[in-house]
């Protein structure tokens, strides 16, 4: 069976660049528009991993992550944050609401790749936080 993971993210364009780039690297992608859908796609589909952007619209994903953290059903979930909020304190911001890494926009296909196997191999390995 394909890892799944749940893309979050509002805007189209990205939509599709990212759904490909995940698509092309062998994974199963499901699409959440908003911070919303996203706790409830992560609590109904248990995708293997989340990638979050930060601006959504209803709920941010940093509401979002750690809505996903409160869940004893989502908490286990890695979550990475893919996002054009570039500022060293965004990084801590998403670290410290449930996010396990942090990538800033935009970034290639071979960040997001490694990001993504690193996070699903601490999670295979049980050393997630």
């Amino acid at each position: 069976m394909k890892t799944r993971i749940l893309l979050v993210e509002d805007n189209p364009a990205t939509i599709e660049v990212m759904q490909q780039e995940l698509e092309l690297l062998g994974y199963d992608v499901v699409v959440a528009k908003d911070g919303v859908e996203a706790v409830e796609l992560a609590a109904t589909g248990l995708p293997d991993l989340i990638v979050m952007d930060i601006a959504l619209p209803k709920l941010d994903g940093l509401q979002a992550a750690s809505q996903i953290r409160a869940n004893p059903k989502t908490k286990a979930i890695p979550i990475l944050a893919a996002t054009a909020r570039a500022l060293p304190e965004d990084r801590g911001k998403c670290l410290a609401s449930g996010c396990d890494d942090y990538l800033a926009k935009p970034f290639t296909h071979r960040e997001l790749g490694a990001a993504i196997e690193r996070l699903l191999a601490e999670k295979a390995k049980g050393t997630r936080h």
